[in-house]
């Protein structure tokens, strides 16, 4: 799902908007970042804590490290965690390659994701995906379930509707944008390739309603068998709650939290109460 549509109002600046780009650029430098080489590309990572439980942070439409994480990389408990950051393939610094979405990319993200962790090191990791990276993780727990520890997910679902597209269609042109919600991804991207990556993006999820039901990966809910914590704020324009009740009753060792003020980004606008929950299912 997008990452910068957070309110209804998707193209007024407002102060609750202030709030949220604030939260989304508490941005800290890591203990360790770099890039490695995973089959074939050079994937952007950052590195934070000491802990022997590892996580893996996996980033919604167009995210990385820079836009999408930056008060779990900051503020997640280091000595009982290390959590790693990164940049799937053509997004934020791990380019080039410029961003492609065959009908297979969040598979191609997934086995990125994973195969990325072996190359750190890590044995055994969780999972924290966020909207795009929700359904990437659930892709990952599900091929490789001796891996994956445990996983949480939100902002995420597992098919694709038709009055899903016509909201994506709606905010197709980020010209119509405010400055204040472009500016992220602007400086990152650029201006002109944020717009062209972003069309891409709006066409590449949309290839999925095209398939019954609308299907992305439904027949893997029933494969993941790690503990699965689901959140969702339930003022979330992006996601209805048919999503997470879908992904409630579909994976079987999952439980649902519900955060009744929360929208898309409720980790970045509520990052001290939802690290907390994560740290609680993480240690349980």
């Amino acid at each position: 799902m997008a990452l910068l549509l957070f309110g209804r109002r998707l193209f007024k600046c407002s102060k609750d908007v202030g709030k949220i780009m604030e939260a989304s650029q508490l941005y800290c430098s890591s203990a360790s970042s770099g890039k490695r080489r995973v089959n074939s590309v050079d994937l952007y990572y950052e590195q934070t804590g000491q802990g022997k439980h590892a996580v893996l942070l996996l980033p919604g439409a167009l995210g990385s490290t820079k836009t999408d994480f930056g008060p779990q990389l900051k503020s997640l408990n280091k000595e009982c965690f290390t959590v790693v950051g990164w940049d799937p393939r053509g997004y934020g610094q791990s380019r080039p390659p410029d961003r492609d979405f065959p009908s297979d990319f969040f598979e191609r993200d997934a086995k990125d994701g994973v195969d990325l962790m072996k190359t750190l090191g890590f044995k055994k990791f969780s999972l924290l995906g966020w909207s795009d990276g929700g359904i990437t993780a659930m892709i990952a727990a599900a091929r490789n379930p001796e891996l994956i520890n445990k996983m949480v997910v939100w902002g995420s679902n597992v098919f694709v509707t038709e009055d899903d597209c016509k909201l994506y269609n709606m905010v197709r042109d980020v010209s119509k944008w405010s400055a204040r919600m472009r500016q992220p991804m602007e400086e990152v991207y650029g201006a002109e390739a944020f717009a062209k990556i972003w069309e891409n993006w709006v066409d590449g999820i949309a290839q999925f309603a095209k398939r019954p039901e609308g299907n992305i990966c439904m027949e893997l809910l029933p494969l993941i068998s790690c503990p699965t914590l689901i959140i969702h704020g339930e003022k979330d324009p992006m996601v209805p709650s048919f999503h997470p009740h879908y992904l409630h009753k579909n994976i079987k060792a999952s439980r649902l939290h519900l955060m009744p003020e929360g929208k898309h980004n409720l980790h970045l606008k509520y990052a001290e109460e939802f690290n907390k929950l994560v740290e609680d299912f993480l240690k349980d």
